[in-house]
């Protein structure tokens, strides 16, 4: 029987270790370790912060893992592990190159298939993009990507263009990030028919491998095949050229995942078995990941450059400073946001010293959650007057010609993580932050990744299910609750737009407030929503919906606030709703209202 378990998640700056142990009252976390990645000079070694983070993990838990430099594996008593699984977005996880012949077709499906696969995509080259030859063969040159995934043409169609492009990534020859003797992968996903003309622009000076076309006809888009074979090369070229994934690849009997794909396994399981739609947020230093999976499928976004440290200027830059100020609870202005701003720039890794600090980052918090979710639901659409054939593995849409199909009225769960919304000082600061900012619709229940066990758990599904279904109740996953938001036409503030049913109680939504009524973790409820005439919760405009719905550390959140949320014009009265929301939530001490936080 296995009894211990140690999953690794080996970062751009940071590899976590985990150690799961099962006891009498079954499995649990016995500790985490945290160490800085080393991937990079001067170490370029990843099993160095690795072992760091193991040794560190020995100390906290009195369990010996290592011996020397050799990982204990199978356990012996209470020395080593039964199970070592790993995931790793280093160096900046996969980083790829894709081309298409047209921007908004089989360009935009090479991205979708490329983000589904777990990569950060650095450049997105088009024949009608505008660039003339030397911009595209000097942009290639300059990415460095770890792939390369070309793509045009459907079958039986243009053959000259997609040549053309297979020449101008074999004139400019790309070196590759680790070391000049590894030839970059290039998968050709692309016109059948021009498979001869690409293997032979491409000739010796790259690793080209070839796979089903990603848009065999205008109609359909199959991007299983390739993304499946990215997923190969980068676990049998790419990570292996990286410095010391080879020892780890022994480590993990040649299996790592990327992180990315990780997260989206395990919300796609979780999904599944609560049969829902769910959305998933991870806002980190420099990025901010979104997913989803809607109706079974995995869609995932990368807003590479909105983050809450390195990339926080990227944050204020596109959000606007006022748009950050408006979520601060107390009179002040612009220069403060940006005073505020340029101390986090110079010391980006820094956290909240004071009340005022972390209400500014929440603030900011907000802005790159509204823009990355913005991005997410302009990628995740539909054809526009054209049927679509789709398989069960295929990632995305086609982009940009019909409406989005991320419908937050049929989503069921949202799961929040990253620091600011995992290690915030109280729950209700995390529910709020995510409240604000997706705005959830009819009953959406809340939930944060408070250990950053996500990725963990996602590379253990494929051998251990049991163990992660036990895991992410019992130590992954912390309820907040469930909130209760109408949609519909503006409403005289304190007005009741909806009536919540619940046993023998009665409550009002009233427009432009919030209300908590308390609901424990761990149980659940069964409620009636009676929308007003013109609202909806999920069940059509003034129709009720009876739900089960599940409680949390906040409770049962009943949201009259509308949709969009609008705050109000006025200063004063701006200041007075914040202030109003946040006592709702009890989400902040009494003291940040404070003349002397201003």
């Amino acid at each position: 029987m296995r009894n211990r378990i140690i999953a690794a998640d080996v970062g751009s700056t940071t590899t976590k270790a985990v150690l799961f142990e099962r006891g009498k009252e079954g499995w649990r976390v016995l500790g985490k370790a945290v160490a800085p990645t080393t991937v990079e000079a001067p170490d370029l070694d990843v099993m160095i912060g690795l072992r760091n983070a193991l040794a560190k993990l020995e100390r906290r838990t009195g369990r010996r893992l290592l011996d020397g430099s050799r990982l204990i594996l199978p356990s012996h008593h209470e020395d080593g592990t039964d199970v070592f699984v790993a995931t790793s977005s280093a160096g900046g996880g996969l980083q790829m190159l894709v081309t298409g012949l047209v921007k908004t077709m089989t360009a935009e499906s090479a991205h979708r298939a490329a983000l589904g696969a777990g990569a950060i995509v650095s450049d997105i080259l088009s024949l009608d993009d505008n660039r003339v030859l030397m911009e595209r063969i000097d942009i290639i040159r300059k990415v460095r990507p770890d792939m390369i995934l070309v793509t045009g043409g459907t079958d039986g169609g243009n053959i000259s263009d997609v040549a053309a492009m297979a020449e101008y990534i074999a004139m400019a020859n790309p070196e590759a990030r680790f070391g000049k003797d590894f030839k970059i992968p290039v998968i050709y996903a692309g016109n059948l028919d021009a498979r001869g003309y690409v293997e032979e622009a491409i000739g010796d000076a790259l690793d080209l491998s070839v796979t089903d076309n990603i848009r065999p006809s205008l109609e359909t888009e199959v991007l299983g095949p390739a993304r499946e074979e990215i997923h190969r090369l980068f676990l049998e070229h790419v990570m292996m050229r990286a410095p010391g994934y080879k020892t780890l690849a022994s480590w993990t009997g040649g299996k790592i995942k990327p992180t990315p794909v990780a997260v989206g396994d395990v919300l796609t399981r979780l999904a599944k078995a609560r049969g829902l739609d769910v959305l998933g947020v991870d806002v980190g230093g420099a990025t901010t990941d979104v997913f989803s999976v809607i109706s079974g499928q995995f869609f995932r976004t990368v807003s590479a450059n909105l983050g809450m440290s390195y990339s926080l200027a990227n944050v204020l830059a596109e959000a606007k400073v006022e748009s950050v100020l408006r979520w601060i609870p107390w009179e002040t202005d612009e220069n403060s946001v940006r005073n505020w701003g340029f101390n986090k720039m110079i010391r980006p890794t820094t956290l909240p010293q004071t009340m005022r600090d972390l209400v500014f980052e929440q603030a900011v918090a907000r802005e790159a959650l509204r823009l990355s979710l913005d991005h997410h639901c302009s990628l995740i659409r539909d054809l526009k007057g054209i049927q679509q054939k789709r398989e069960v593995g295929d990632v995305f849409n086609q982009l940009g010609t019909g409406a989005t199909l991320v419908d937050l009225m049929k989503t069921g769960l949202i799961i929040g993580s990253g620091g600011v919304l995992s290690y915030a000082p109280r729950r209700a600061q995390a529910a709020l932050m995510m409240m604000d900012a997706l705005q959830p619709l009819g009953i959406t229940e809340l939930a944060v990744d408070s250990q950053f066990l996500l990725p963990h758990l996602g590379v253990l599904m494929d051998s251990e299910p049991e163990t992660v279904n036990e895991l992410m109740s019992a130590e992954a996953l912390v309820e907040l609750g469930t909130v209760i938001a109408p949609s519909g036409h503006s409403s005289q503030p304190g007005s009741s737009i909806a009536r919540v049913e619940m046993e023998e109680s009665s409550y009002a939504i009233e427009a432009g407030e919030i209300r908590v009524i308390p609901l424990p973790p761990k149980t659940t409820a069964p409620v009636t929503v009676v929308p007003k005439r013109g609202f909806d919760v999920g069940n059509g405009p003034g129709r009720p919906v009876t739900a089960n719905v599940s409680g949390g550390i906040v409770g049962l959140i009943l949201d009259g606030r509308g949709r969009p949320l609008s705050l109000p014009e006025d200063n004063r009265r701006r200041v007075m709703a914040l202030k109003r929301w946040a006592k709702a939530m009890d989400a902040y001490p009494e003291s940040m209202f404070a003349d002397s936080l201003s």
